[in-house]
């Protein structure tokens, strides 16, 4: 596996590569979506605290905490000495295909300090037990980001996502732009609100 440091290297060189198609999706105040687009049990307040812990569990579960994107059951984990870096491997649908599912790569490191995390795309991975994966070639590969903001009561999610590409590819930018302009939480952090918390928040 790519040794810690070269991971945040690795995005930050494919983030400023002019070629590549880079998108930093809008910043999410979690309390404040919550009190204006869903209805939610009285005594729920989410903190920054309760945003880490998911991005924690997110980084290791995506099957669990993205099933809008991700197959379930197809998510594996491979742990490297350090506790805070793994190789993670699940079917994803195609950003600009989504009936089609393809298996995507990731080395994964937790920056528990900074509260952020790398996901880096690999084209190949060779298990501890020997097998060889390839990923999908049908869309290219990508990288992403995602970290916390904002104080303990007024918690913010970020993220963003760059695509190693010849040059930026118009179709990806406008599918995120759509993206970002959702008014309702991501359904990783519904999920672990719903599932973690154990509290009821229905859209409206």
């Amino acid at each position: 596996m790519t040794a810690t440091v070269d991971l945040v290297t690795e995005f930050d060189r494919a983030w400023a590569d002019p070629r590549n198609t880079a998108i930093d999706l809008p910043p999410v105040n979690v309390n404040q979506v919550l009190r204006d687009h869903y209805d939610v049990e009285d005594d729920l307040r989410y903190t920054r605290t309760n945003l880490w812990d998911m991005e924690i569990r997110k980084a290791s579960a995506p099957d669990i905490y993205l099933p809008s994107v991700v197959k379930p059951g197809s998510a594996k984990k491979w742990q490297s000495d350090d506790p805070d870096v793994f190789t993670r491997a699940s079917e994803q649908r195609l950003w600009l295909n989504p009936s089609e599912f393809d298996l995507i790569i990731e080395h994964v490191q937790l920056d528990h300090a900074k509260q952020s995390v790398y996901f880096i795309g690999a084209p190949d991975y060779t298990t501890p037990d020997g097998r060889h994966l390839v990923a999908d070639t049908r869309q290219p590969l990508f990288h992403v980001e995602h970290w916390v903001e904002g104080d303990e009561t007024e918690p913010v999610n970020r993220w963003r996502i760059v695509h190693v590409t010849e040059q930026p590819d118009q179709a990806m930018l406008d599918f995120f732009a759509e993206m970002g302009r959702s008014v309702h939480l991501r359904d990783f952090i519904e999920v672990h609100i719903r599932e973690v918390l154990g509290y009821r928040i229905t859209r409206k």
